[in-house]
């Protein structure tokens, strides 16, 4: 059907509109983009090679600074040194 027939059968109907994206604002940050699919409350979250608490903040909330929240909610687990976790700890990612 081309816009030629559109005008002159069906003038009377509407064109259908575009679907617009399922996306809340929940599910996106600022700039539209997808946030982590881990970023739900109270994930886990276990230690690999070459992690830091700043590399997994990034990975999770989208900003290393907040490493201080995943510090606090595993102190019992990493201990008194933020920069010493191991590999294969498993640690709680606060929702924030």
């Amino acid at each position: 059907m081309g816009l030629l027939d559109f005008l002159t059968n069906e003038g009377d109907k509407k064109p259908v509109e575009p679907a617009k994206p399922a996306a809340t604002s929940a599910d996106t940050d600022f700039f539209g983009n997808s946030k982590p699919a881990n970023a739900t409350a109270g994930d886990s979250y276990t230690v690999v090679s070459g992690d830091s608490l700043s590399k997994i903040a990034k990975n999770h909330y989208g900003d290393a600074a907040k490493w201080h929240q995943i510090y606090e909610a595993n102190k019992a687990t990493i201990g008194s040194n933020p920069d010493k976790i191991e590999i294969g700890q498993v640690l709680t990612l606060p929702s924030l």
